[in-house]
């Protein structure tokens, strides 16, 4: 069974920074690519950014392309998401998510591909 456990969530003032971790166990993290989602109230759950399992590719969305950075240390079945000029907009429940290896790129914009999910971190960003 592969858990997945997300910390480093919190309150910040729009214009700060956060940076959220994810820790994977229970498999092989390196065989995985590794996505953020995030949901804020009455909306659905959004692709936010993916890393391939070499780290040599990152996804992002439009929304957080140039604020954001995802990183993953695979010695450490770790992988983080820096968040730099945040908005109001950026709050929400930030996920954490594997999926399996080997489908297009763009599949892992979607929630589809990503077997695996962590419990969530809330993000609030006050203005």
């Amino acid at each position: 069974q592969v858990q997945l456990v997300e910390s480093g969530g919190g309150l910040v003032q729009a214009g700060g920074s956060l940076r959220l971790s994810c820790t994977v166990s229970g498999r092989t993290f390196s065989r995985y690519v590794m996505g953020w989602f995030r949901q804020a109230p009455g909306k659905e759950r959004e692709f936010v950014s993916a890393i391939s399992w070499s780290a040599g590719t990152t996804y992002y969305a439009d929304s957080v392309k140039g604020r954001f950075t995802f990183s993953r240390d695979n010695a450490k079945s770790t992988v983080s998401l820096q968040m730099n000029s945040l908005e109001p907009e950026d709050t929400a429940v930030y996920y954490c998510a594997a999926a399996e290896t080997g489908y297009g790129a763009t599949y892992y914009y979607t929630r589809r591909p990503y077997k695996y999910w962590g419990q969530g971190t809330q993000v609030t960003v006050s203005s």
